[in-house]
């Protein structure tokens, strides 16, 4: 791209057409630097992905990684956590942070999925979003991750902050963020595309000072070299 391209961007100015061509561009630069994406967190079932996913809310998958490792050998279904003692929970959960009331989401939804839908975690969105602790976020790791599900696309800080430092997206609130991007990226790379921004935020288009120098993105992004 360049910098007359760059700043059309920048000023609005790209057609609907020329924006889908530099996503499609932009999709497979990352898929070259990213080949296998996938969430950070660890879990080998639906529930523990649910889980995982609740727990991590303001806070890192790392953290919540070394959180589960002990929570997860002492909670195997959703019977479990329906019956669970909220102090036992807390006190596994305590390093990620709002460890009370997300023990109280975690039980509350254990005996929903019992009550419910059987015990086991339900693969569609409807019905996620009834489960306490679960918005459009958590519901699009689970059925993406867990289920193979390219329902919507999954928008936390790193997805939100790169979108729109790309151009992709001039909105803060997460669902219409979701909805421009969902306008933008087939539906095919869906799953991927979150996962991708994510590392991507991480590692090069930080919060503080991106990368840009650094960046594969640098030559389609009507950002590249503004924060200096």
């Amino acid at each position: 791209m360049t910098k007359q391209a760059k700043k059309t961007t920048a000023h609005g100015k790209e057609t609907a057409e020329q924006r889908k061509a530099r996503v499609a561009v932009i999709v497979a630069k990352l898929r070259v630097k990213y080949p296998h994406p996938k969430t950070a967190l660890n879990w080998t079932t639906p529930l523990e992905l649910l889980v995982a996913t609740i727990l991590s809310a303001q806070t890192t998958d790392a953290g919540v990684n070394i959180a589960t490792v002990k929570l997860f050998k002492k909670y195997h279904s959703a019977k479990d956590y329906a019956a669970a003692n909220p102090a036992e929970v807390e006190e596994l959960i305590h390093s990620t942070g709002f460890f009370r009331q997300k023990s109280k989401t975690l039980i509350k939804a254990g005996q929903m999925l019992v009550d419910k839908f059987g015990g086991k975690v339900p693969d569609t969105m409807d019905a996620l979003l009834e489960l306490p602790g679960v918005a459009r976020k958590t519901a699009n790791v689970v059925l993406g991750n867990a289920f193979g599900k390219a329902v919507g696309i999954t928008v936390d800080r790193h997805v939100a902050r790169v979108a729109a430092r790309l151009g992709l997206t001039k909105a803060a609130d997460p669902v219409v963020i979701e909805q421009d991007l969902m306008a933008l990226v087939p539906q095919k790379d869906w799953i991927d595309f979150s996962h991708m921004l994510i590392f991507h935020g991480r590692e090069t288009c930080t919060a503080r000072k991106p990368r840009c120098n650094q960046c594969i993105l640098n030559e389609v992004c009507p950002s590249a070299f503004t924060f200096e």
